[in-house]
C-alpha cells in the first residue's frame, strides 16, 4: 500500500516548532501528539534553529506565506487602481466634451 503525502501549512509548522521550543518537550513526544514523523518535526525544528542561530532573522513560514498573499493583493489593488484612473479620466473628458457640445 503507498504511502500518502501530506501537506502542512506553515502557521501549522510554526505551531509545532513552538511546541517543541517553549515546552522543552521532545520532537518524539509532540510528534505523536499531533500525528506526524518524528523525523519530519525534527527537520522543522532543525532549519527554524539553523535560520535562528545563524543570526539569520528570516521570515517563519507564517511570515512568507503571509508575504506572498500581501503582495498577490498588492498587484491586485494597482491593476484596480489603474483601472479607475483611466476610468476617471474618460468620464472627465465625455463631461468636458457634453459641456462643451452645450455652450455652443
Amino acid at each position: 500500500m503507498g504511502s500518502t503525502y501530506r501537506r502542512f501549512t506553515p502557521e501549522f509548522k510554526d505551531e509545532a516548532v513552538k511546541l517543541v521550543i517553549n515546552t522543552a518537550r521532545p520532537v518524539a513526544v509532540v510528534a505523536r501528539e499531533l500525528g506526524l514523523q518524528e523525523q519530519t518535526l525534527g527537520r522543522w525544528v532543525k532549519l527554524f534553529k539553523a535560520r535562528h542561530d545563524a543570526g539569520d532573522r528570516g521570515l517563519t513560514e507564517t511570515e512568507l506565506a503571509e508575504l506572498v498573499r500581501l503582495r498577490k493583493d498588492n498587484a491586485e489593488l494597482m491593476l484596480d487602481r489603474a483601472f479607475l484612473k483611466k476610468a476617471s479620466l474618460f468620464f472627465a473628458q465625455e463631461a468636458t466634451d457634453t459641456n462643451a457640445k452645450r455652450s455652443h
